[in-house]
């Protein structure tokens, strides 16, 4: 007989023993004292602790505008959504939020999903059925969840060297010129923290005949005058065909959307199964999206402060001495390279220090360049600043950590 639980054993202990086996932290964010928030142990004892690695970017996941319109919507419209659709209907804030979407990136049509992940493996595996022939160019530091729905449509694809536009355009000269073709890429790549060239990639488009699909979710609501992301900031919105963006993260809340001429957003609605089987997102969810997505549109103040304390943090750590990786984005990488050091300081900055930050290991990373990856928000104050450098100063040291010089 096979020994089913011994496989799913050595799976685990194969994590652990590269150093890379995650432990979740029981956290309760207290409503309006974002970043702070409780933890509690195993032995149920609790603590008070600062979160650096929220994706909450902004914290309008407790913003009072959200919090009253998902009450609101709640108390309305009751919990659930009822179903999926085609089968239920549509609830009116789902219905509202997808005209504020699209008219957010200059589009005729949005479309929900329930999470970001979801709405990429839908919509490019979709692409493929609707689009015969269709040949993808990716990437080669894509989200997972655009991977996979490349890799799901089962359509000729090729990989292109990160944000390497020489390398794109010798794959995109390769290809039959009469094929239908995409190229897949993000704007803000998270691990990272660098920018793609929207107006390279958009120019090669047009020269080869291909669509445009960006991944905008590191950056709607942080980039732009409105907060529509890079494509936005960059005066290209008119030129990305696809435009795809999460709600949960700056925005605050759950779910995933595309943004896109009708026609496209009609095509992917009738045709992804990853939209059409499932339960759509509750009322209250797509209420409180609504609600931030107007506030963010009418506040760049937020944006503004949420750069300035990207830059401060960076800088802090360059003083002190400690590997923060260049970034030219809100994400503040310090650079480990080495998995068991990189959650053991994490461990340590949270038992000892009351600093939550996640290791990043691989496989989100490559195997070497395992980090330490921070997000600080308008609400991180210089204090909160001043306690981080100095717990991270100390366990660098204490763990023999590389580091670089320290500023003169």
């Amino acid at each position: 007989m096979f020994d089913y639980k011994a496989a799913f054993q050595n799976s685990v202990e194969q994590v652990r023993s590269e150093g890379r086996y995650r432990v979740f932290a029981d956290l309760k964010r207290v409503r309006g004292q974002f970043p702070r928030a409780t933890r509690r142990s195993a032995d149920g004892s609790e603590q008070d602790v600062v979160i650096w690695c929220s994706n909450d970017y902004l914290g309008m996941g407790q913003h009072p505008a959200v919090l009253d319109a998902m009450h609101g919507a709640l108390d309305e419209m009751g919990a659930g959504a009822g179903g999926t659709r085609n089968i239920s209907g549509t609830t009116r804030p789902a219905v509202d939020l997808e005209a504020e979407l699209a008219a957010w990136h200059h589009k005729e049509a949005a479309l929900l999903f329930t999470s970001g992940y979801v709405g990429n493996e839908a919509t490019l595996s979709t692409l493929q059925k609707i689009l015969p022939g269709l040949i993808t160019f990716s990437d080669s530091l894509n989200h997972a969840s655009m991977i996979a729905g490349i890799r799901h449509g089962g359509g000729e694809r090729h990989v292109f060297k990160h944000n390497d536009l020489a390398h794109l355009e010798a794959l995109l000269a390769d290809a039959p010129a009469d094929a239908p073709k995409l190229i897949a890429f993000e704007s803000v790549y998270s691990m990272d923290g660098d920018i793609a060239d929207l107006k390279g990639t958009i120019a090669l488009a047009k020269k080869y005949g291909a669509l445009t699909y960006l991944d905008e979710v590191h950056a709607v609501g942080l980039y732009g005058d409105t907060g529509a992301g890079v494509a936005e900031r960059d005066g290209v919105l008119d030129q990305i065909d696809i435009i795809e963006c999460t709600l949960g993260k700056a925005i605050g809340v759950m779910g995933g959307y595309i943004a896109a001429d009708a026609v496209i957003v009609d095509a992917v609605r009738s045709w992804a199964s990853g939209f059409i089987f499932t339960t759509s997102l509750p009322p209250a969810l797509t209420a409180g999206a609504l609600a931030s997505v107007r506030h963010l549109k009418a506040h760049p103040e937020l944006r503004d402060q949420h750069q300035e304390r990207a830059a401060t943090l960076k800088a802090r750590f360059e003083a002190a001495g400690l590997p923060v990786m260049a970034s030219e984005s809100h994400i503040v990488p310090v650079l480990v390279g080495d998995p068991v050091h990189c959650k053991m300081i994490s461990d340590m900055l949270l038992e000892d220090f009351g600093v939550y930050v996640q290791p990043i290991n691989y496989p989100t990373v490559p195997k070497g360049t395992e980090r330490l990856r921070f997000t600080p928000s308008p609400n991180h104050t210089d204090a909160m600043m001043d306690h981080l450098v100095q717990a991270m100063d100390k366990l660098f040291s204490h763990c023999n950590v590389a580091r670089r010089p320290v500023a003169a």
